[in-house]
């Protein structure tokens, strides 16, 4: 599989780990839209939101348990945003379902 987030969860490209357990891999964005900007992802391999079901639903819930941990070990303590970005007209970039945690300062109100 030629998944740039598979890649780095597997250790063949490097990151800035952030977190790791056994369904989650969470590093830095190599290009941080905040002071604080952290990508997590399944460690299963899931093209995006609309590959989400019973059956792989562990991961996103895991994903979603460790985001207030990761937002607290990153000093996220005035709020922070998750967005996660799907297909063409969602801008998302990369095939594999993340997360984006944005945080360190007031984020604005338009999402555009």
């Amino acid at each position: 599989m030629d998944c740039l987030f598979c890649k780095i969860i597997a250790g063949d490209i490097p990151s800035a780990k952030v977190y790791e357990d056994d369904k989650v891999y969470a590093f830095r964005d190599i290009n941080p839209m905040a002071p604080v900007h952290v990508l997590i992802v399944p460690k299963c391999h899931l093209a995006s939101a609309d590959e989400v079901s019973a059956d792989n639903s562990a991961y996103v819930a895991r994903i979603f348990e460790v985001i207030p941990e990761i937002a607290k070990a990153e000093g996220l303590a005035n709020g922070y945003r998750v967005i996660t970005n799907c297909g063409e007209h969602g801008c998302q970039s990369v095939k594999h379902l993340h997360f984006h945690l944005l945080g360190g300062k007031q984020l604005s109100e338009e999402m555009d």
